[in-house]
């Protein structure tokens, strides 16, 4: 295995996986909680939905924060160089 590659199994949502990639462990399991915390959260709200429907909806949700997110990280870019000039 690669000397960079970080292998750690989480559990999200009653789930275990196991992920292989550059990152931290604690970074992975940081990311992997917040997934976990949201899918509870939103089937908390939705008993009915099926736990395919809580994962797309929350990686619905999680996308449209990331794209506000990335909106703001423009603008306050297009700030800061308009501050440059």
């Amino acid at each position: 295995m690669d000397k960079n590659k970080c292998k750690v199994t989480v559990e999200i949502f009653g789930e275990a996986y196991t992920l292989k990639g550059d990152m931290e462990a604690e970074a992975v399991r940081k990311i992997a909680a917040t997934v976990d915390q949201r899918m509870r959260q939103l089937a908390r709200s939705n008993p009915r939905l099926s736990v395919a429907k809580v994962a797309v909806l929350t990686a619905l949700n999680l996308a449209e924060e990331f794209g506000k997110l990335e909106q703001d990280y423009q603008e306050l870019m297009e700030l800061l160089d308009d501050d440059k000039r």
